[in-house]
């Protein structure tokens, strides 16, 4: 999939190979049948997936599923489709949806970027999350950053008029790089000066948290769509 803006394919992910533990894959067997999307180049309608009508946010990239999880169960009145390419990172939030009985999470494990061309029709999301993507902190490698302005032009088309763009890094770099790169959507409205306040809705990882008693920042970046 080639796109003119890049010299190569956007890709939502640099595929690194984990070790998924037999509980993972049980959980992953037994969950994605019942929570999972499968990919399929045709636009998909996300009432019909969830079996309801509510606001429907997409997460790339769950990490380990657990900040999805806890927002998940906090906001049942809103359904969420969570990416993620990362075998143990999907077993993990399969068995968490289990453990808190959540009916509001769906999950695809596929590449974001082919997911948001040819499944996901404008318009048709209240929010998006991208959470603490990998920094590539060297700066040879920047430009493998996932949050750049191609993505970001994809991402602002499926958002509903009023819906939001929340991203979270603890790299420096990287939030200077997010909020120019947002500045630079003209579809795009920041909802601060500068950086945002962490919502509520966001839970303080225990990572973040033990960062933050270190002195290390953590940046929130929230636009909204015009």
């Amino acid at each position: 999939m080639e796109n003119p803006d890049f010299k190569r394919s956007i890709r939502s992910f640099v595929l690194r190979q984990g070790h998924l533990s037999t509980a993972q894959q049980r959980a992953m067997d037994e969950g994605m049948p019942k929570w999972g999307i499968e990919y399929r180049p045709e636009a998909i309608d996300l009432e019909q997936a969830f079996g309801r009508a509510a606001p429907k946010i997409l997460e790339i990239g769950f990490g380990m599923g657990g900040a999805t999880a806890e927002i998940a169960a906090a906001n049942p009145d809103k359904d969420y489709l969570g990416i993620e390419v990362h075998g143990p990172g999907v077993g993990n939030l399969c068995k968490l949806i289990a453990e808190k009985e959540l009916t509001n999470l769906r999950l695809m494990r596929h590449d974001a970027v082919e997911v948001l061309d040819n499944m996901l029709p404008d318009g048709c999301l209240d929010g998006v999350h991208i959470f603490f993507p990998d920094p590539w902190h060297k700066k040879r490698h920047n430009k493998r950053r996932l949050i750049q302005a191609p993505l970001v032009a994809k991402l602002a088309s499926k958002l509903k008029p009023g819906g939001y763009f929340h991203a979270a890094t603890d790299w420096e770099d990287y939030a200077i790089q997010i909020l120019e790169v947002l500045n630079g959507n003209a579809d795009l409205e920041n909802t601060a000066d500068g950086y945002a306040p962490r919502p509520d809705y966001r839970p303080l990882t225990k990572f973040e948290a033990r960062g933050i008693k270190l002195g290390h920042g953590v940046w929130d970046v929230i636009f909204r769509r015009k």
